[in-house]
C-alpha cells in the first residue's frame, strides 16, 4: 500500500519535491500540501495538469494550521518539510505537530531534488533572505557576458497566480512582466536582469524550465530564493552570508546547510557592519564549512535623487521578504536615509491600512520600514494607500523595483539600487576561470 504523504510548504520548493520525488513513484500518495509564508496559496488545488497521471484530480493545498487534523484524516505516514528561512526551533516545532499526531517528518537532502543539466551551472544561495544573492547573481552575470557567453537565469519559484499557466515561463521584456500579472514580489526579482538584458526564466515544473533555458545559454546561473538549496545541479555553489544577522548561519534552515555545501562563502554588506561583526560571522563560517574560500563584499547604496533627502521626514521602503520573515532590523533605505542625512525616518505603522496593518500584526519584529509586499492587488492598492496616508516629506524606496511605475503616490520617491563590490580581485578570478571552462565545453 502506498505510504501517504503530506508536503508542508509555500508555494515552491513543496511543488518542486513533489514534481521531482512523487509525481511519478507509485509507493507514494500526496494527499495534501499545506502551505504558510504567502498569502492567498490555502484553498488552492495544486492542477492535474502539473500533477499527472497517479493524481487526476489534482492535489488540494490547505493553510498550515490544519496540518494535526490534516494528518489524522489523511492517515498520513509522513509530513515532509519543503519551504525555507526558518529558525530551528521552528522546524522542529513542525516536527513535533507530525510525531504528535502520528506521522514522521522528514528533510530531504538537496542532493535528491536537484535536475543535472547539459549546460555549466552557477547556483546563488545564502544563509537568509535578503543576504545579497540577486545581486551577487547581477554581477556574475556581467562577467560572463563579457567573457563571450550567453547567459540565462533560472529564479527560485514564485507562482502565486494561476498554476497550469506557469508551468514554465520566461521574461525577456517588461511587457512580459505585465502579461504574465507579476506581483511586485516577482517584479522584484526578474526586473533588474530584464533591465540588464538577461531573459529569466521561473515558474512550476523545473525540468521543463531547465530544458526551455538551455536552448537559449551557454550558461545557467540559478538565482536562489530566500535562504532554499538549487533545484539546479551547480558545478560552482556560491553562498552569501549576511554580517548583519550574524549567528543565523547557524541556526536557519536550510541556510546552514547550503553554507556547508558551498564551495565559496560570500560575507556581503561588510561596509555597513562592525570589525567585530566580520570577525565572528568569518569563525563561524569556517567552523562549518573548511574547505571553501571566503571572500568579502561591499553592498553600495545607489539612490537616484540623494539630493533631495538632506533635512527631509521620510518613509522608507523596503524587500518586503528581507524585513518581514526575513527578519531584518534594517534595510539599504534606512542605509541612504542615514548617510545622506534625512532629519527622521517616518513609522508607517499607524497609518498602515488593511493587508498591510495584517502585515505589521503577523511581523512583529517591523520597525519603521514599510515592507513593499503586493502578492494580490488589493495589497498593491493597501500599499498604495498606506504611503499616501503618512505624513512625512520624501519616500525612499529600497525595493528593486521602481514603485513609481506601479503605484501613485503623493510624494516624490528616492529609488534605490544597490549592488556588489568585492573587495579585492579573487571574486572576478574565480568567474573568468569559470567563464573559460565554460566556453571549452
Amino acid at each position: 500500500m502506498a505510504k501517504k504523504v503530506i508536503i508542508i510548504g509555500a508555494a515552491g520548493r513543496d511543488f518542486h519535491d513533489f514534481n521531482v520525488l512523487f509525481r511519478q513513484d507509485p509507493d507514494y500518495k500526496v494527499v495534501a500540501f499545506t502551505a504558510s509564508q504567502i498569502p492567498g496559496i490555502s484553498g488552492r488545488v495544486y492542477p492535474k495538469e502539473l500533477s499527472g497521471k497517479l493524481y487526476p484530480n489534482g492535489i488540494k493545498i490547505y493553510d498550515e494550521s490544519e496540518l494535526p487534523a490534516l494528518i489524522k484524516k489523511f492517515g498520513a505516514d509522513y509530513c515532509v518539510q519543503a519551504y525555507s528561512d526558518l529558525p530551528y526551533n521552528s522546524v522542529m516545532d513542525k516536527s513535533s505537530i507530525a510525531n504528535a499526531n502520528g506521522a514522521d517528518f522528514l528533510l530531504v537532502a538537496p542532493a535528491r531534488t536537484m535536475i543535472k543539466s547539459s549546460k555549466p551551472v552557477i547556483a546563488i544561495c545564502a544563509v537568509r533572505t535578503g543576504a545579497g544573492k540577486s545581486q551577487t547573481t547581477r554581477y556574475i552575470s556581467k562577467i560572463l557576458r563579457e567573457s563571450g557567453l550567453n547567459v540565462a537565469v533560472i529564479r527560485h519559484p514564485m507562482p502565486y497566480g494561476i498554476l497550469k499557466d506557469q508551468m514554465v515561463q520566461r521574461f525577456a521584456t517588461m511587457k512580459d512582466l505585465a502579461r504574465q500579472k507579476c506581483t511586485i514580489e516577482e517584479r522584484e526579482e526578474y526586473e533588474p536582469h530584464i533591465k540588464n538584458g538577461f531573459t529569466v526564466f521561473a515558474g512550476v515544473d523545473y525540468e521543463k524550465i531547465l530544458r526551455a533555458a538551455e536552448k537559449e545559454a551557454d550558461v545557467i546561473l540559478w538565482d536562489g530564493g530566500n535562504n532554499d538549496a538549487p533545484f539546479i545541479r551547480p558545478d560552482l555553489l556560491i553562498t552569501i552570508a549576511d554580517p548583519l544577522r550574524v549567528g543565523d548561519e547557524l541556526t536557519y534552515y536550510p541556510g546552514e546547510t547550503v553554507a556547508r555545501m558551498a564551495d565559496i562563502l560570500v560575507i556581503n554588506k561588510a561596509n555597513t557592519a562592525s570589525k567585530e561583526e566580520l570577525t565572528r560571522l568569518e569563525r563561524n563560517l569556517k567552523s562549518i564549512n573548511k574547505k571553501a574560500a571566503i571572500l568579502i563584499a561591499d553592498s553600495v547604496v545607489l539612490p537616484d535623487n540623494k539630493g533631495i533627502i538632506k533635512g527631509k521626514r521620510v518613509l522608507v521602503i523596503e524587500d518586503g521578504p528581507t524585513i518581514t520573515h526575513g527578519g531584518m532590523k534594517f534595510g539599504a533605505g534606512t542605509v541612504v536615509a542615514k548617510e545622506f542625512g534625512a532629519m527622521e525616518i517616518v513609522d508607517a505603522k499607524p497609518n498602515a491600512i488593511g493587508t498591510i496593518r495584517e502585515m505589521y500584526n503577523k511581523y512583529p519584529n517591523l520597525g519603521a520600514e514599510l515592507p513593499a509586499v503586493g502578492y494580490s492587488p488589493k495589497q498593491i492598492s493597501d500599499l498604495q494607500n498606506t504611503v499616501n496616508s503618512v505624513d512625512c516629506d520624501v519616500v525612499i524606496s529600497a525595493t528593486p523595483i521602481d514603485l513609481r511605475k506601479l503605484i501613485n503616490v503623493d510624494k516624490p520617491i528616492v529609488q534605490v539600487g544597490y549592488e556588489l563590490k568585492p573587495r579585492d580581485g579573487r571574486f572576478d578570478k574565480v568567474i573568468k576561470t569559470f567563464a573559460r571552462k565554460a566556453a571549452k565545453r
